[in-house]
């Protein structure tokens, strides 16, 4: 197929007519270089991986979530030091990415809002990246509309450069030291709470190097967060740069669960699973899902 099949009058009969009349689900086409004609456009069959991925969403769909709107805040933030450098930390973005997956592939209408990391945007999800900690509360306040769940997971940088320089900065032109002055980045969580819709649910995430329970209940608390994931930082294969994650689990009621280390694809599903009866209810008034946990 090309662009020029793909927009014809019976073409688009035809698939209007799966749709609606028979029900089935069209995926593509996929946009790309064509073999008829000149240029891109679409009318080409989606890459194998994208095949699965919308296939997965097919037998993956949860009338829980199906319809839903999911905030995702994910990566780093670099805050400029000079044109070059900045301060940053060791986030790879991918118990984000993996969360923002897991929510599209269950039905979920999902914004992922990114810091700078080398991950492909996820088949289905609206991205967008930036790079502070100040963009990245913009970018997230712009999306808040409607949105049934808001998830933390980004490490988001406390402090910045209070004045970055316009040049880089030359180990030549001082006397062995550089000193930085700092100044606190806005906490976004705590700048977004009041601006949530109404019953939003919230998952917060905590890296903590000692008192990890403690630490992450105060947060919990403070931020008036309706979950709290919380990592030990500096244990092999957990938290950042890791492809594996270990959570503890706060809730409300004194709800604690620990959940081992295992893939963070299924440290989400299993954080999504623990969330869903705590979204808001429908528009329809009925409950998003059964009351309690299932701590199995």
């Amino acid at each position: 197929m090309n662009d020029r099949m793909w927009d014809h009058a019976m073409t688009r009969a035809n698939i209007e007519r799966l749709e609606s009349m028979i029900g089935c689900t069209v995926a593509g086409p996929g946009v790309g270089p064509l073999a008829v004609g000149e240029g891109e456009g679409p009318g080409r069959m989606l890459e194998p991986e994208e095949l699965s991925w919308e296939v997965g969403r097919l037998l993956g769909r949860d009338p829980v979530w199906e319809g839903r709107r999911v905030l995702v805040t994910a990566g780093p933030t670099r805050e400029a030091l000079d044109p070059v450098r900045y301060l940053g930390n060791r986030s790879s973005g991918r118990m984000g990415w993996a969360l923002a997956r897991e929510a599209w592939l269950r039905g979920a209408e999902v914004r992922l809002v990114s810091g700078p990391v080398a991950l492909p945007d996820p088949r289905g999800v609206e991205v967008t990246r930036v790079e502070s900690a100040r963009e990245m509360l913009a970018a997230a306040r712009d999306r808040l509309d409607g949105v049934d769940l808001v998830i933390y997971a980004a490490a988001v940088a406390d402090f910045r450069p209070e004045t970055p320089l316009d040049r880089k900065l030359s180990r030549r032109e001082g006397d062995g030291s550089a000193p930085v002055a700092l100044a606190e980045n806005p906490d976004v969580a705590r700048e977004l709470r009041p601006e949530l819709p109404p019953g939003a649910a919230t998952l917060g995430f905590a890296l903590e190097t000692a008192e990890l329970r403690e630490r992450a209940a105060a947060k919990l608390r403070e931020k008036g967060f309706t979950f709290i994931a919380a990592n030990p930082a500096g244990e092999p294969g957990v938290g950042f740069e890791a492809e594996t994650n270990r959570i503890l689990l706060l809730g409300p009621g004194g709800f604690s669960e620990e959940l081992s280390l295992a893939p963070k694809p299924e440290i989400a599903r299993l954080l999504l699973d623990r969330v869903a009866p705590h979204l808001p209810p429908t528009a329809g008034g009925g409950s998003p899902g059964p009351s309690g946990y299932d701590a199995g």
